[in-house]
């Protein structure tokens, strides 16, 4: 766990369904990861504005960045997030079981940045290897939205950490931006609204209905309308 062996479950980036596919794939590697957990240049999804809590608080961590986690005993069902991960070097994992069998992964993913995850009452395990540590995340706060944010930032979330509005990224290259606007932070299939791999400018309309946007090795966002 925790190495660059780790595949994420849903589809290889480069390969994006309509409103159905992640940029994840496999189970025994990972990818998707992000390289800038900021929302602007100098300010981090979720930091004193955020879905976290009060401005400028001290965040208490939920759990480490590092172990195994039995659901409802060590960790309680609720949405979590980690940042500051650098070289797409964490990895999570939900399971429906403790067997360590390919099947038993109902989600996964490699982070560099930021990512919000929502851990389910029916979920029993969750693993997480070279993360920052985990800290719980209040679904009612607000925040103060950025209009910008960092092509490899990682996940924002919709209100708290970005405003709604049609975005512009340009200078990608070679496919390798990828962005999805997603409904949950449960990283399903059926999480995804829609996604796309993307070479030279690229521009997404991120609705107030939707909770979280994506995004990875795509240049700077900037919104436009």
């Amino acid at each position: 766990m925790g190495m660059k062996g780790k595949i994420a479950l849903g589809a290889v980036v480069g390969f994006v369904v309509i409103g159905a596919v992640s940029a994840n794939a496999g189970h025994d590697s990972k990818d998707g990861g992000t390289k800038d957990s900021s929302a602007t240049a100098d300010q981090k999804p979720g930091a004193g504005r955020s879905s976290g809590g009060a401005k400028g608080a001290a965040k208490k961590a939920a759990f480490d960045g590092d172990g195994d986690f039995t659901v409802g005993s060590d960790v309680k069902p609720g949405t979590y997030r980690t940042t500051g991960n650098t070289d797409d070097m964490c990895y999570w994992e939900r399971d429906k079981d403790s067997s360590g069998e390919m099947n038993s992964t109902l989600a996964n993913d490699n982070v560099t940045g930021t990512s919000y995850v929502t851990v389910k009452a029916t979920d029993k395990l969750f693993k997480s290897s070279g993360c920052k540590d985990w800290e719980a995340v209040d679904p009612k706060a607000k925040g103060t939205p950025a209009a910008s944010m960092a092509g490899d930032g990682g996940m924002f979330k919709v209100g708290p950490d970005i405003e709604p509005g049609t975005y512009r990224s340009t200078g990608n290259a070679d496919d390798s931006c990828y962005w999805e606007r997603t409904k949950d932070a449960e990283h399903g299939l059926d999480s995804i609204i829609a996604n796309d791999n993307v070479t030279g400018n690229a521009v997404v309309t991120i609705r107030s209905t939707d909770a979280y946007f994506k995004t990875t090795g795509c240049g700077k966002w900037k919104k436009t309308a």
